[in-house]
């Protein structure tokens, strides 16, 4: 068991809950980064996707740096502009 499993371990017991908050952050973190890739592949700037989105650069920022939770509306504009399907999987 790694230290970062330990430490979720020992908060999870005086915090029930933590251990699915992080998995949560976690899940967002990896949205934030196929954002950012997506984005680049497509040689796009923050901005140039902001404008698409209609929004602010540092919303697209925020985003990508998971600064917030990401809503299931923003990922299907963003899979829009750049021709994806959204798939969501429950194992």
């Amino acid at each position: 068991m790694s230290d970062v499993e330990k430490y979720i371990k020992k908060k999870e017991t005086a915090s029930p809950g933590f251990k699915q908050k992080v998995n949560d952050e976690i899940l967002n973190l990896r949205i934030g980064e196929e954002i950012r890739k997506m984005r680049t592949a497509e040689g796009m700037t923050q901005e140039e996707l902001a404008k698409k989105m209609s929004t602010t650069k540092s919303a697209i920022s925020r985003l990508e740096n998971h600064s917030e939770s990401v809503r299931l509306s923003t990922i299907e504009k963003v899979a829009e502009i750049f021709k994806k399907k959204v798939i969501i999987s429950f194992k």
